[in-house]
């Protein structure tokens, strides 16, 4: 969980600097705007998930730990699909409508999937031994 609190952070300080340096800049960037919202957005979306399952943290059986080792792999598919929406997203509305802004989001989902797919394989890894 404190990892996905970082992630969380890291997001939303990112997204952060990007709107900070556009606004100082007085630059008008679709893909960086929506760059930006993107992982405000995950940020935060990912700092209320790891929060929520926080309260819910507790000494696990044998049965429990097996259940929690069969979620996380779950999460690990859920974050491969994440990467591929992302993908699906910046391909797509790249080459249909040469749009920038869908190509800064669809980046930033990719971003945030790989990120989610790294702590949840690790995360695995460490359970299943």
């Amino acid at each position: 969980m404190l990892r996905l609190f970082l992630l969380a952070g890291l997001s939303i300080v990112a997204g952060t600097a990007v709107v900070v340096m556009l606004v100082a800049r007085r630059e008008r960037s679709k893909l960086l705007r929506q760059f930006a919202i993107q992982m405000v957005a995950w940020g935060l979306a990912i700092a209320i998930f790891a929060g929520v399952s926080w309260a819910g943290l507790h000494m696990r059986d044998v049965s429990g730990a097996a259940r929690l080792e069969r979620f996380v792999w779950m999460r690990v598919g859920f974050d491969v699909g994440v990467v591929a929406v992302g993908a699906t997203v910046a391909i797509a509305g790249y080459v249909m409508a040469r749009s920038a802004a869908t190509l800064g989001a669809g980046t930033a989902i990719i971003i945030q999937g790989l990120s989610l797919f790294l702590l949840d394989l690790h995360f695995a890894a460490l359970i299943s031994r």
